[in-house]
């Protein structure tokens, strides 16, 4: 058991330094050259945040394992020796919404402030606007806290006669219990007047949890609904809108004489609004023309990356070429089997989480099995399938950024990611993580019983005053399967489309 225990520790120590290291790769190959050797601070952030949001959607199945570790225990109090799940992941959650709702934020505010001013003025104003947010949360967690934080839990006074012990054990479907002539158990015939409310209040810090799990449960049941659905669908299409063919030159000049006068025209515009915020008139038209230059830069840029495929150049212009088609190719394959992930999950939702009984574990029968073959296989696999909904979730965002005017546009590219769109997204996925850990653990109930994390998401979390009904109800669950199914139309009706490049301006003045 010790031995056991031990491995565990090693793992996770190793898992967390692998982590690490994979951010700071991450960062380095994303970042845009503008940030190299400079912005320290927000690119700590960055690290720390992304390891903090993988560490997370590792910890369940760590929890699955360390449950593992007790499970043929010979003497009472084994499991005490095993790590401290409940409190790893409190800590870990508060730490998450102290990032996500104070130290991204200030990170956001410094390095987007004004260049001009010194690093003490950008400072006192980034702090300024955190400790505003600081006072307006603890207000109301503390309120929310005094009134509402408290658990109910329905409980059942059950009773049962007693009889002599039989001298053998016949039981069947007619005849369930003991005694002559039962054919149902007495504690199953329970007046309606048995059933209590148990009240009791939970610690601030489950509470805190919890209402972070409810902010990223709306953007997880909006972001990974079409996500689900759009990311192994959206890898298609593009293999079925893919140029099938090099383009002329005299096609390609054409466009990209268009593309051309696009990009002056949004240089002129974005010159225009800098020169407005040096002035200091940045009011509600200003932030408006600031996102719509945003979008228009981004599908200028998706343009010329569209045109660079359909007439690649250079001496190794058949190598290019070449390459496109097999990154097409990759594509599709990646698709389809993105998408019998995304069709088992939804059917897995469906048929365990929203019919009462369920019709069957599914996934949580897949995971012990795989279990059965070798060890750490089953819960391997429960750990891609909690990663492919994260993954879901960040498709989701960046697809929904595109097309909604309220949302700002944080694009991730190679090479060109700026540290405010890093902050950005790496604030979304910490929040969504919450969420996603939390349905994981619902929908796998099954597979991650006995859990840690299932103490805290599965029975305080769906218990709680005012929140549990969200849950009774499983409206999450239910809008995450109709906004897949509504995005899986979409992709049928329009994702077929081939797209070609606008070469047109349409910033509004």
């Amino acid at each position: 058991m010790g031995d056991f225990n031990l491995a565990l520790v090693i793992v996770a120590i190793v898992v967390c330094v692998i982590v690490f290291i994979f951010n700071v790769y991450l960062l380095i190959n994303y970042q845009h050259p503008d940030d190299k050797n400079q912005a320290y601070f927000p690119k700590f952030v960055v690290v720390f945040g992304l390891s903090i949001a993988l560490i997370s959607i590792l910890m369940l199945p760590a929890d699955v394992a360390n449950r593992q570790a007790c499970k043929h225990a010979l003497y009472n109090g084994a499991c005490n020796l095993t790590l401290p799940m409940k409190d790893l992941w409190l800590a870990i959650y508060i730490v998450d919404a102290l990032l996500v709702f104070f130290i991204i934020p200030f990170a956001m505010f410094y390095y987007e402030g004004d260049q001009d001013k010194s690093i003490g003025e950008r400072m006192k104003s980034a702090m300024i606007w955190v400790v505003v947010m600081a006072i307006v949360c603890a207000l109301l967690l503390g309120i929310l806290y005094g009134f509402v934080g408290e658990v109910d839990f329905t409980v059942m006074h059950l009773s049962s006669n007693t009889a002599s012990f039989p001298n053998s054990w016949e039981f069947s479907s007619s005849q369930p219990c003991i005694g002559n002539g039962a054919h149902q158990c007495s504690a199953f015939t329970a007046n309606a007047s048995s059933e209590k409310t148990w009240t009791m209040r939970t610690t601030f810090p489950e509470y805190v949890v919890a209402l972070a799990t409810i902010v990223g449960s709306v953007l997880f049941s909006i972001f990974g609904g079409v996500g689900i659905a759009c990311l192994p669908l959206g890898l298609i299409f593009s293999f079925v809108r893919r140029p099938k063919a090099v383009i002329t030159r005299s096609q390609y000049i054409k466009e990209a004489t268009e593309l051309g006068k696009k990009a002056r025209e949004l240089k002129k515009a974005a010159d225009a609004l800098h020169q407005e915020e040096r002035s200091g008139s940045k009011g509600r038209k200003w932030r408006k023309n600031v996102k719509a230059v945003e979008k228009e830069l981004l599908q200028l840029e998706e343009d010329v990356n569209l045109l660079e495929e359909m007439y690649p150049q250079g001496e190794k212009a058949e190598t290019a070429w070449a390459l496109t088609v097999l990154g097409y190719l990759a594509k599709l394959v990646l698709g389809v089997l993105g998408l019998i992930v995304s069709v088992a999950w939804v059917v897995h939702i469906i048929i365990y989480l929203l019919v009462d009984p369920p019709l069957s574990p599914f996934l949580n029968e897949v995971f012990i099995k795989l279990d059965d073959v070798w060890g750490l296989l089953g819960t391997a696999a429960f750990a891609f399938f909690c990663f492919y909904l994260l993954l879901a979730v960040i498709a989701g965002a960046m697809m929904l950024g595109l097309r909604l005017v309220f949302i700002t546009i944080h694009p991730m590219k190679w090479g060109a990611t700026l540290m405010s769109s890093f902050l950005f997204n790496v604030g979304l996925i910490l929040l969504c993580s919450i969420s996603v850990i939390q349905f994981c653990s619902t929908a796998f109930a099954y597979y991650a019983r006995a859990t840690a994390a299932q103490e805290i998401f599965g029975h305080t979390l769906q218990s709680l005053r005012g929140i549990r009904y969200l849950y009774k109800y499983n409206v999450f669950q239910i809008a995450f399967v109709a906004l897949a199914g509504l995005t899986f139309v979409y992709y049928a009706a329009f994702g077929w489309r081939r797209k070609k490049p606008s070469g047109r301006f349409q910033l509004s003045s």
